[in-house]
């Protein structure tokens, strides 16, 4: 008998094993359900998104992007667990990738086994659809 797995299914691995890298790196966050803490943080990746292009697009100032960063990754690390700021999470102004990540040095560092983009930095949120 041939078992035939899903687009769904796939992606949804994809989500757990994402999840579980984000435990590994985050013990302490407040959501522990794999798949609930990846789609907070999606969420929360596209407020980043939104964020980086109103700046980009001339729609607010340095200060209104300076004070959404700070709400932003107030609500992110609070989510993970990461109030005292040891893993150094960050908002990418930068509306061409992903939002929110993990400093690529501290990713090296501690070898961190976590999706990444093309300049080593730690993804926090991607897109696991395909």
């Amino acid at each position: 008998m041939t078992t035939t797995i899903t687009k769904r299914e796939r992606m949804y691995e994809r989500i757990r094993k994402h999840g579980e890298d984000l435990l590994r790196i985050f013990p302490n966050a407040t959501e522990q359900d794999l798949v609930l803490l990846c789609k907070r943080l999606r969420g929360l990746e596209i407020q980043g998104e939104r964020i980086a292009t109103a700046l980009c697009n001339g729609d607010i100032q340095d200060e209104d992007y300076e004070t959404s960063e700070e709400v932003l990754l107030e609500k992110v690390n609070l989510l993970l667990g990461n109030l005292s700021g040891a893993v150094p999470v960050f908002l990418n102004g930068d509306p061409r990738g992903y939002a929110l990540k993990i400093r690529d040095e501290y990713v090296c560092k501690h070898n961190l086994e976590i999706h990444r983009d093309w300049g080593g930095y730690g993804i926090l949120a991607p897109d696991l659809s395909e």
